[in-house]
């Protein structure tokens, strides 16, 4: 008997201790076991972090909508329910039925209770039916519709990234739901507490290095190119060539993001400027010719080449794009003409290891590692089959494959002094609240690929393209411009395409000191002379021109002139008519078309002003007193 007294009494001693450390010690955790059993949660959506240009405005934001729970166990008189709801909501009974009578603590009804409009919210709240709730949803909007689609993405029906910037960096957007939560019995009948509010912590801020205004540009210029040649493609990049940020970036065709159902799985996940591979053509001269400048392989001004139209590598003959050829020409003058023969030579001279020694530096055959999704590598000769004819197209753009991304990455690099730079396109990652910066990116060096002298001489160069060459139709009064044009025929199953042309220009001002570099590229365009310079030079030159504004870039001395040549408009300097009659003015604008504003005979104001230059035929607007 004693022993079994003392093991009761062990017993009894072990059962205090235990009841005393649950009441005092695990009070918590059993607290919150309990509070699970009787309390419901109707969740709150938290709003998808917004994402900016560079100068804050806004490129991804949220619309705040409401949508539809029910809490089945709350719902007496299910058949009246589901006939009101479904009424509103202009769907069968029977699918209401089937959510207000699941076994579920609370149910979200979709997707028909998804994203109401006001007015059916109103109509829904008015009724006032027991375990109905509506619950604030966020939904994503693009304030710009199609600008950048490929690049910015777009998300699904729960708000999660599915393509582009939206889903590289979906960690960071998405935010952490909140909930009302309240207080029921076991049968779900709603308890008299006081209900508990949680606050959805919103995502987090994404700031890009793009300039809206320079963005509209590009847009509304890739536009006017389809509508003009409705080519199967359109691509367009801007970029700062001294850090390697995107400034713009689109392509056509395109899609509209918040519809994204509509378009196929090609449309909407090939961002063409990091992914589209092609042969560049002559854009691609602008490697041969800096690597030939930094071997001293070339004197551009002394150094003497003959073109009479083609040139024999081995079996195969290679043409000029001029029949007949250029005759005589410094290669100064076979950049500006960007002559075939003459960069075939350029690339004898350099060799194979050497030639392509530099297009590795340049960052040709592999990613450029920019911060989106989707990137391609692009296709370089083994160097170990490369022969005579490789290395002579190589020379000039023909026989490899690069992106987009590449080429604006490596001509950067060509005229910023000689600094190859990863190019970025998210500037920082910001905290919603209070704006703090989580995460930056700067500007990183990838390598020197040539030397600043070397840089100097290919911006003289280039500026020459576009001052007396091919590329004459980028050519901006008061501004230096530089550029090379490209003109590259298509391949398909290793034959080249009759008359099916990728035509590109890629441009940069000002040609001393670069702010920013313009490539466009139109893929086959229809009913136009199948030139880059022509065609496309006028398309960058626009873009370069709203680039001035966007960016305030002064106007520049010491550029060169351009030199007329046919089919290019004779270029007028308009002369100072101020005070003088109106008709003595209209002998002095000879060519241009006047206009005269005002009813009196003196001049007092002219628009342009005096000594700005125009095309002939351009207009001039005169005030008068």
């Amino acid at each position: 008997m004693k022993i079994i007294l003392v093991i009761i009494f062990v017993i009894f001693i072990i059962i205090i201790l235990r009841v005393f450390y649950i009441q005092v010690f695990d009070y918590k955790k059993l607290n919150n076991y309990a509070s699970n059993l009787w309390s419901r949660n109707l969740p709150i959506k938290a709003d998808r972090g917004l994402i900016y240009d560079r100068n804050g405005v806004v490129l991804a934001d949220n619309a705040t909508t409401t949508s539809l729970v029910v809490i089945p166990n709350q719902i007496k008189d299910k058949e009246k329910t589901a006939d009101k709801l479904s009424e509103i909501l202009n769907v069968s009974y029977d699918d209401i039925y089937k959510h207000i009578s699941k076994k579920t603590s609370i149910e979200r009804v979709h997707p028909e209770g998804r994203r109401l409009s006001y007015e059916i919210a109103d109509k829904i709240r008015n009724l006032k039916l027991e375990g109905v709730y509506l619950v604030k949803e966020s939904q994503r909007i693009y304030p710009y519709d199609t600008y950048m689609a490929h690049t910015l993405g777009f998300v699904g029906i729960d708000n999660q990234g599915l393509s582009g910037i939206e889903l590289t960096y979906d960690n960071y957007l998405t935010g952490e739901d909140g909930a009302i939560k309240y207080f029921s019995d076991a049968k779900g009948n709603k308890l008299e507490l006081n209900e508990v509010y949680e606050q959805p912590q919103n995502g987090m801020n994404i700031t890009l290095t793009i300039n809206n205004e320079i963005q509209t540009s590009l847009e509304r210029e890739l536009s006017n190119a389809v509508t003009k040649y409705n080519p199967d493609r359109a691509i367009g990049l801007v970029m700062d060539p001294n850090s390697g940020e995107i400034l713009a970036i689109s392509a056509r065709p395109n899609f509209s993001p918040a519809n994204y159902k509509n378009y196929s799985i090609e449309e909407i996940n090939r961002n063409l400027p990091v992914w589209a591979t092609y042969e560049p053509g002559s854009t691609f001269k602008i490697v041969t010719l800096s690597a030939a400048l930094e071997e001293n392989k070339v004197d551009l001004e002394k150094d003497i080449f003959y073109d009479k139209g083609s040139i024999k590598v081995e079996n195969a003959t290679i043409h000029c794009w001029k029949h007949g050829g250029h005759g005589k020409e410094t290669f100064m003058q076979v950049v500006e003409n960007s002559c075939n023969p003459g960069f075939v030579a350029l690339g004898q001279r350099l060799g194979v290891n050497t030639l392509f020694d530099y297009i590795d530096k340049f960052g040709f055959g592999k990613k450029t590692g920019v911060d989106l999704n989707g990137e391609a590598s692009g296709i370089i000769f083994d160097r170990s089959k490369v022969g005579p004819v490789e290395l002579a197209t190589t020379a000039f753009g023909q026989g490899v494959s690069v992106t987009p991304i590449q080429q604006v990455t490596a001509v950067s690099a060509a005229i910023n002094g000689g600094t190859l730079y990863k190019p970025y396109i998210v500037k920082s990652i910001n905290e919603p609240e209070t704006n703090t910066v989580v995460k930056e990116n700067k500007p990183t060096e990838i390598r020197k690929v040539i030397n600043a002298e070397t840089s100097a001489k290919v911006r003289n160069a280039l500026e020459n393209v576009v001052a007396n060459g091919s590329g004459r139709p980028a050519y901006i009064d008061g501004y230096r411009v530089g550029g090379k044009t490209g003109t590259a025929q298509k391949v398909e199953n290793g034959r080249y395409l009759t008359n099916n042309y990728i035509l590109s220009f890629i441009g940069f001002l000002p040609a001393d000191n670069p702010k920013v570099v313009v490539y466009v590229a139109i893929d086959n365009p229809k009913g136009t002379i199948q030139y880059g310079g022509t065609t496309v030079g006028p398309i960058s030159k626009a873009v370069l021109k709203d680039c001035i504004k966007a960016l305030n870039v002064p106007k520049s001395d010491g550029g060169k002139e351009k030199k007329y040549k046919w089919p290019d408009p004779k270029t007028i300097t308009v002369p100072d008519v101020t005070g003088k009659t109106v008709e003595e003015a209209k002998k002095e604008l000879i060519g241009l078309n006047v206009i005269v504003s005002g009813e009196g005979n003196t001049v007092t104001h002219q628009s342009p002003e005096a000594k700005t230059k125009l095309d002939e035929g351009k207009t001039i607007r005169l005030f008068t007193s």
